[in-house]
């Protein structure tokens, strides 16, 4: 057998079920040129074999992560002293880690997470002096911490996170100043107070206490970790007041304290408004009391969540709520406040969901809270509200729970709500309403509609058994001043009518006149076709449901039929929601920004109509091309039993997928005369045609830079809230930063991973603290295989079984997926400067397609008519 330097079997290469399988490895024990040994992502069982500590002492790298290994870890382990990576990862190794792992005193990372390893963590691993990275979390590890951990002077991140440890907090890895990444204790035993040594961690940014038994105060000191990013401190026992240093920690962007027993008022001493960077803070339950902290509402940087919810707060909402312009999601429930809703709240316009149910909350409900468009979860719950439900809350489009319970409401249910066509939750029960049900929308649903407790109600549908409405009375006859009243007012009304059908024909003249051009700018030209409304709602059928392609923030878009150019054509329409803040500007400068674009990637106009519909009302819609698979969202995430779709989205049209959208971009930032910035890229905006050719679409917030260099510098900064969708969109538009390439760039690397994990920025895992990019990071390089999504992985087999040679082809794919995440990941860098330029992504993504469709083709996978009409789509210069 040949010695070599590096041996690699990638994902599911090579299987081994049995001890006597596993007797290759004596093959390699005279090999002493052997540096890299890496068997990980394949589907081997059994032990690692002791003759696995007879490989050469100059081996540096281990990888055998991400199998299905069992038993225990070999003694002989510590025999491999030349070891610098460590990846053990990942399996089903039981028993304790053996002391002999201390020998290895070259060793710069240790991986030991996600399997069943217990006993007491070895105090020879004090003597890894190199040690830089450390995970243990996940595994059954107990007892007290070594306290020889202090002497890993080197280290940077160590985790330790869903163990069994017991004890104090170690005082002694407190004081590794070293530590830089992370330090996650969470989800362990660990009893007594934080000490005062915390403060020893000056560099760190990210420190985990989360679910411990911890108590008593929280130190002063903490405020030393200036350097921190994210603090968990959440579900312990700490008691005490909030210090008001922590004030100091101004880099802060989590701070979660849930499930304490804080206590005390948050006085302004504690400075909460100094932590400008905070966009997640997380206090609830604990017993907080005295008014809301008004500093905390100024913090414009705070975009997820601010959670002040099952406290003892008193007193009104304070108006200053209004400068959470940012924000998505204000939990204020289960507290003592009191007073009437504040006109402000209606200044939040990024909030998606408001809770601010079980407390006192009196007067009316302000109708200024319907102009919260973007609102989609509203719960007033056990307040005590009085007055009538406005009917504005009709004209919140993307509403899709309502809750109204148990408060003093009285009058009809406005029949507006009907309209309201996202509703699927509403309870209005125990309330003082009364009069006719209405039928449609949400009230034909009879499990998503709650109306218990109001004894007036009548009507609805037959499922609600509600009785039937009374007939409204009327008299037998008129007296003579009635009838006179009547006939002076039907005169009136009738002159009234003419005055307005005359005012009527001449606007429309003139707006038929003005139709044309909006905004300063040209909307169509002889180059566009002009459609009519009669001509959009006739090709849709109405607006029918069975035509909805899909709901965004400004409108909605439908499949259409329409006669173009002698010739019936399907087109998308996209029908702006005018009732909508902001609907207008977007139609205005979507138009603007697709009439200077001509990309092959980019969505093409076809025409747009701004005219009156049936009733008079403004119209705006724009017409698109149609593209036949949808969005990449609805691929990404469709439902897992359509298989077929699944199964067409291969990593050659991943690929080929990434390289449109950079394609895209690069045109947009670089190509583009005047460039623009597209500011809202996300899958459910990337358009796939009938080849799977990604077209990038909606430019509704799309920023054209024909400003001067100066003025637009000025001109940029947010102030409608985020320019984006949260999970997309880059940090520093979340804190009122420029609009500018990068952050369309850092959007790009977000749905670049997404493309390739199959996970979405929002997915339910990411919290405390972990988002996509570090989901990705943590993984990377050597446990990229294990987060990819799932349906990438049959074809690496499918080609493996199938070919010649076919070993190559999915060592290669498996190293695309890296490429290409870190990629990137180099885009959605954190801070701005430090991320990769769009054209040099494409160039490298470019590369890295080319480079795996170079391989398939040498070994005949791809079909030959496929890639020549690909190549020829992707050499095709823009017109």
């Amino acid at each position: 057998m040949l010695c070599p330097e590096q041996l690699t079997l990638g994902a599911n290469q090579f299987m081994a079920n049995t001890v006597q399988d596993w007797e290759f490895l004596t093959l390699l024990t005279n090999c002493t040129r052997l540096r890299t040994f890496s068997l990980q992502l394949n589907m081997l069982g059994g032990m690692l074999p002791i003759s696995v500590a007879n490989l050469s002492a100059q081996l540096e790298l281990l990888y055998v992560g991400a199998n299905e290994i069992s038993g225990k870890i070999p003694f002989g382990i510590g025999n491999l002293v030349g070891l610098t990576q460590l990846q053990l990862a990942n399996n089903q190794f039981t028993g304790s880690l053996p002391d002999t792992i201390g020998r290895l005193n070259s060793l710069q990372t240790l991986e030991l997470q996600n399997n069943l390893v217990t006993g007491f963590m070895p105090s020879s691993l004090g003597n890894l002096t190199q040690l830089l990275n450390l995970y243990t979390h996940n595994n059954m590890f107990e007892g007290p911490l070594p306290t020889s951990l202090g002497s890993l002077q080197e280290i940077i991140s160590a985790t330790f996170s869903n163990n069994k440890f017991t004890g104090p907090l170690p005082k002694d890895i407190f004081n590794l100043s070293s530590l830089s990444d992370a330090l996650d204790l969470s989800r362990n035993y660990f009893v007594g107070s934080l000490p005062p040594e915390v403060s020893g961690l000056t560099n760190l940014a990210h420190l985990y206490l989360s679910r411990n038994n911890l108590s008593g105060p929280l130190p002063n000191t903490l405020s030393n970790c200036q350097s921190l990013i994210e603090l968990g401190l959440d579900d312990n026992s700490f008691d005490s007041s909030i210090p008001s240093s922590i004030s100091n920690m101004r880099g802060l962007m989590l701070l979660n304290l849930t499930k304490n027993m804080l206590s005390g008022v948050i006085p302004k001493d504690a400075s909460l408004g100094r932590l400008q960077e905070l966009n997640i803070g997380l206090f609830s339950n604990n017993k907080f009391t005295g008014p809301l902290p008004k500093d905390i509402f100024n913090l414009s940087a705070l975009s997820d969540v601010l959670d002040l919810s099952s406290n003892y707060f008193v007193g009104p909402l304070p108006p200053e709520v209004g400068g959470l312009t940012n924000l998505a999601r204000l939990y204020l429930s289960q507290n003592n406040l009191s007073g009437p809703l504040p006109n402000a709240l209606s200044n939040c316009q990024s909030l998606t969901e408001l809770r601010l149910d079980d407390n006192s909350f009196d007067s009316s409900i302000p109708s200024s809270i319907s102009s919260m468009r973007g609102l989609m979860l509203l719960n007033l719950t056990k307040n005590t509200l009085s007055g009538v439900i406005p009917r504005d809350l009709g004209l919140m489009g993307g509403l899709e729970e309502l809750y109204l319970a148990r408060n003093n409401l009285s009058g009809n249910i406005p029949k507006s709500l009907e309209n309201v066509t996202s509703l699927y939750q509403l309870d209005l029960s125990f309330n003082h309403l009364d009069g006719k049900v209405p039928s449609w929308g949400v009230f034909s649903n009879a499990s998503g509609f709650f109306f218990g407790g109001n004894l007036g109600l009548c009507g609805g549908i037959s499922e609600l058994h509600l009785p039937p409405c009374q007939p409204e009375s009327v008299g037998h006859g008129l007296s003579k001043r009635h009838l006179t009243i009547t006939l002076v007012t039907a005169t009136a009304g009738i002159i009234l009518g003419l005055s307005l059908m005359l005012v009527f024909f001449t606007m429309r003249k003139k707006s038929k006149a003005r139709s044309t051009t909006i905004g300063g700018f040209q909307l169509m030209d002889d180059n566009y076709p002009r459609v009519t409304y009669a001509e959009l709602v006739q090709g849709t059928s109405g607006f029918a449901a069975d035509n909805l392609l899909g709901r965004g923030r400004y409108g909605s878009v439908y499949k259409c039929c329409l006669l173009l150019k002698n010739m019936m054509t399907t087109v998308a329409v996209k029908v702006f929601d005018l009732r909508q803040s902001g609907s207008s500007k977007s139609f205005q400068g979507e138009c603007e920004a697709l009439s200077k674009i001509r990309h092959r990637n980019l969505i093409s106009l076809v025409t747009c109509c701004s005219s009156s519909d049936s009733n008079q009302n403004d119209f705006k819609a724009i017409v698109f091309e149609f593209m036949p698979n949808g969005s990449l969202d609805r691929w990404l995430h469709m439902d897992v039993h359509v298989s077929h779709q699944l199964q067409g989205l291969t990593l050659m049209k991943r690929l080929n997928i990434a390289v449109d959208i950079a394609d895209a971009i690069d045109y947009l930032h670089n190509n583009c005369e005047p460039p623009i910035i597209h500011c809202d890229l996300k899958p459910s905006n990337i358009l796939l045609n009938e080849d799977l050719v990604a077209h990038v679409g909606d430019f509704g917030l799309a920023k054209i830079l024909s400003e001067p260099a100066a003025e637009q510098l000025i001109n940029s900064k947010s102030t409608v809230g985020i320019r984006g969708t949260i999970g997309y969109v880059a940090p520093e538009y979340g804190e009122g930063g420029q609009v500018s390439s990068c952050g369309d760039v850092y959007s790009f690397g977000i749905v670049i991973l997404e493309l390739f994990t199959g996970m979405a920025p929002t997915h339910d895992m990411f919290r405390d603290g972990l988002t996509l990019q570090k989901h990705a990071e943590n993984a990377f390089p050597g446990m990229l295989m294990q987060i990819a999504d799932p349906v990438l992985l049959p074809t690496y087999v499918s080609n493996a079984n199938s070919l010649q040679g076919g070993i190559n082809t999915v060592e290669h794919g498996s190293n695309a997926i890296p490429s290409v995440m870190k990629v990137a990941l180099s885009c959605s860098k954190h801070a701005p400067t430090e991320r990769m330029c769009i054209k040099d992504a494409a160039t490298a993504i470019h590369r890295i397609r080319d480079e795996y469709i170079k391989v398939i083709q040498n070994e005949g996978v791809v079909n030959a008519a496929y890639t020549a009409r690909h190549f020829a789509e992707t050499s095709r210069a823009a017109p």
